[in-house]
């Protein structure tokens, strides 16, 4: 066979990833860095004092770089624009400081973090459509309200699949997420499950798998994060507010 002209090749290249897209990956990774030193805490055997170092600079580096990504993106500044990356700093800075404390302590500096990146995610598709006068997208036909709070649920990671006895289900907070619904994002390549990657129910048990959006789901729910009746939203008081001066100021100084 022969090769493709390399000319052709260029239009194969997918897009780069939206700053939208961006904080919905970022969740997703922090999601899988908690849901490590969760299975860490209950190892049998005690962790490395470093064990999750790597991955917690990497997830701050990370963060950082999808704060330059929306600096890019030359958005006038706002309220909840400026919001938006004080938090994400924030989110940089207790990602790094956790590589230095113990595996306990660093899972309690990250817990909010996927919430809090999906948070962001929403108020900045929101504000950027509103900057440049584009219009909310109207509901996809083929995801009805559910599916698409589903996607919201699973970005933020609160949702793990598990089954015992031979029946499958879904383990979720409110609004759940059905097996019924799982199955349907997953039929449309939209949703994923990491098997045994999630902690356990309970001490003892079997670890349940961890269910993720894919690339597809992404940048689906990037699409529709902000859509009007029934889009999705965090849930209210899972995206932590910006410091105050002062403690900013008391951080920076650390």
């Amino acid at each position: 066979m022969t090769e493709p002209p390399a000319e052709s090749l260029l239009f194969d290249v997918p897009p780069p990833p939206t700053p939208v897209e961006r904080l919905l990956h970022l969740a997703d990774q922090y999601t899988q860095h908690n849901d490590a030193l969760d299975l860490l805490l209950y190892a049998t055997a005690s962790p490395a004092p470093e064990a999750h170092a790597a991955s917690a600079r990497r997830l701050a580096a990370d963060t950082q770089s999808a704060i330059k990504a929306i600096h890019g993106e030359r958005l006038y500044e706002s309220v909840e624009l400026t919001e938006t990356v004080s938090r994400l700093r924030q989110l940089a800075f207790l990602a790094d400081a956790s590589g230095d404390l113990n595996v306990a302590t660093a899972r309690e500096l990250t817990a909010l973090a996927p919430e809090a990146a999906v948070g962001c995610a929403v108020t900045l598709a929101g504000e950027t459509r509103r900057r440049r006068w584009v219009t909310a997208p109207a509901p996809d036909d083929q995801l009805n309200a559910t599916h698409r709070t589903a996607l919201a649920e699973i970005a933020c990671g609160h949702v793990v699949a598990s089954s015992s006895l031979g029946r499958e289900f879904t383990r979720s907070r409110e609004p759940r997420v059905l097996m019924s619904t799982l199955r349907a994002l997953e039929a449309k390549g939209l949703a994923e499950r990491t098997a045994r990657s999630a902690p356990a129910a309970y001490v003892g048990g079997p670890p349940p798998d961890r269910v993720r959006l894919t690339a597809a789901g992404i940048t689906t729910l990037a699409s529709v994060i902000d859509a009007p009746s029934g889009g999705p939203r965090p849930a209210p008081g899972t995206t932590p507010r910006p410091l105050p001066a002062a403690a900013q100021a008391t951080t920076r100084s650390r």
